[in-house]
């Protein structure tokens, strides 16, 4: 079932933001493309890049170590005016952990200095003492089946504001800090959560629902509808994590 049109995913920094296993989103992304006879095509983004914003229709960025998003936070910030263009013209976008953190307004650290975001999500992060670590299930109210399993492994408190909404509520795990009971934000199209595993290979319907998204903004047709396929490996190992702990 060839498709007349490509979608093209910006995958950002991976040399440095690519941590417990976040290429799998990719991945993911791709090959459920590739399914459906849908055309795509991954690029790269390194560090000194120049970003075509008007060229993709997907943009992913994965968690890194703080020395490792010191660096993209620089890099984020020359490209700020383009990232927030896209966003409020609901491009989509996935951002996990640090990648996450770097979507609010600023990351700061335990002695009080602060790490400049790029205000994609109206959210700010805040070094804890104690690391959240472990299984994770959210109940959402946007897709079908409800829930999103993944795994978690940070300090960071994340606080949303505004317009700012969360993915979910948390069922199993701690998710954005240690009292909202909530996990990820969301603001139009852009996602961010601290769920890594990676996370869409065992969520097909939040892969779909991204891939749903960019396509009809691609079209500029809001009727579209992603063709089945057959995933029913992919729905038994979702089934199989909902509301186990570690």
């Amino acid at each position: 079932m060839e498709k007349d049109f490509e979608i093209n995913i910006a995958h950002l920094y991976p040399e440095l933001m690519n941590i417990y296993g976040d290429f799998g989103n990719v991945c993911a992304l791709k090959k459920r493309l590739e399914w459906r006879g849908i055309k795509v095509n991954i690029c790269k983004i390194s560090m000194g890049d120049d970003i075509d914003f008007d060229k993709y229709d997907i943009y992913f960025i994965g968690g890194g170590q703080d020395k490792q998003q010191f660096a993209v936070s620089e890099e984020l910030q020359k490209n700020k005016d383009g990232f927030q263009k896209i966003a409020e013209d609901g491009a989509v976008m996935l951002a996990i952990c640090g990648g996450y953190q770097l979507l609010g307004h600023y990351y700061q650290e335990q002695n009080g200095s602060k790490l400049a975001g790029i205000g994609l999500l109206d959210a700010y992060t805040i070094a804890g003492e104690k690391r959240s670590i472990g299984n994770v299930t959210i109940e959402t109210d946007f897709l079908e089946p409800k829930t999103l399993v993944g795994f978690e492994n940070h300090s960071g408190l994340t606080y949303l504001q505004g317009n700012t909404k969360p993915i979910g509520k948390v069922l199993v795990g701690h998710g954005n800090n240690l009292t909202s009971h909530e996990e990820g934000a969301q603001y139009n199209n852009i996602f961010g959560t601290y769920l890594h595993g990676s996370l869409l290979p065992k969520n097909p319907a939040f892969c779909d629902y991204l891939l749903q998204k960019a396509i009809c903004r691609k079209l500029n047709d809001n009727g579209y509808i992603l063709p089945e396929i057959n995933d029913r490996l992919e729905c038994l190992a979702h089934d199989n994590l909902i509301n186990k702990s570690y």
